[in-house]
């Protein structure tokens, strides 16, 4: 049996939850399944769907989102959902039989919230860029026309776009109860009618700035080797889910200083001040000892 964990997330849809599984369920395919028929090429899916709360699935990447009708609360069913997708797993059970014709959605977003107020997470079925990228105004978006066409709307402050989202933080003229639904709606449509994310220039640009970082990473000495290769395998994926990014920026050998940039979410974000000392700083200390001091951030 495999060792395999499911962790219950909530978004800001209350009646989707979102089932983050510890490893990888499809190979860049993403799925939506609105009925047991549908899911008749999933045996993961229609097993979900005899729960008689089920109303809808998703399944993408490493996560199963459902969407409950309201006869249950999450609070009183998820830790049995989650026990069901993890014994199915565990037990080797097929999620989809990629060999049959599969039924797919073209783009499905759903928002979920991020620990900072003021940025909404919204999540496409699909690989929407390799990189991370980050817009704070309209003119720094001239190589991303879903950005530069997001920031047409009066209480879009800044856009990020990383892997399968995009975050979008707003101005506090706007709260989100009125403006979700209408932001949801415009990437979707705008992923669904072929748009272009970010340029090719662009994308040409950000494989030559990794190169460039992959020649300077050889060129640094060993503890910054150390800081950016924890950075990578330990905070950036949460830092990813909660909508942000971080980036290695320095490190003093004579002060013991970390420099990180903080991206997204994490940008400003009131808690961002609590993870970078309670987090990132304790976990470094902790790991390299007494090579690091302190971690200081600077938002992207």
């Amino acid at each position: 049996m495999k060792n395999i964990s499911v962790n219950p997330k909530e978004t800001s849809n209350p009646a989707i939850l979102k089932f983050e599984i510890s490893e990888f369920i499809t190979s860049y395919e993403s799925f939506e399944f609105n009925n047991i028929d549908e899911a008749k090429d999933s045996p993961l899916a229609q097993q979900l769907f005899y729960l008689p709360f089920v109303k809808k699935i998703y399944i993408s990447g490493n996560f199963v989102a459902i969407e409950r009708y309201n006869i249950v609360e999450w609070s009183d069913v998820q830790d049995e959902v989650a026990t069901q997708i993890q014994n199915y797993l565990k037990n080797s059970g097929t999620v989809v039989n990629s060999s049959e014709k599969i039924k797919t959605n073209p783009v499905t977003i759903y928002a979920e919230s991020t620990p900072n107020p003021e940025v909404l997470k919204f999540v496409a079925n699909k690989k929407l860029v390799h990189s991370t990228y980050e817009f704070t105004s309209i003119d720094e978006a001239s190589s991303s026309p879903l950005a530069s066409e997001l920031f047409h709307f009066p209480f879009v402050k800044s856009v990020f776009i990383d892997q399968n989202y995009v975050s979008i933080t707003k101005y506090n003229v706007a709260e989100w109860n009125d403006i979700t639904m209408e932001l949801r709606e415009f990437i979707r449509n705008y992923l669904e009618n072929g748009k272009v994310i970010i340029s090719d220039n662009s994308s040409k640009t950000v494989e030559q700035k990794q190169e460039e970082l992959d020649r300077k990473f050889d060129d640094l000495d060993d503890v910054s080797k150390e800081i950016i290769n924890i950075l990578e395998e330990y905070i950036r994926p949460a830092v990813a889910s909660d909508g942000g990014n971080i980036e290695f920026k320095s490190y003093d050998k004579n002060s013991k200083i970390v420099k990180v940039i903080l991206q997204g979410a994490c940008s400003g974000c009131p808690s961002s001040t609590f993870t970078l000392k309670n987090g990132i700083e304790n976990m470094l200390k902790e790991m390299l000892k007494d090579k690091i001091s302190a971690v200081e951030a600077i938002n992207g």
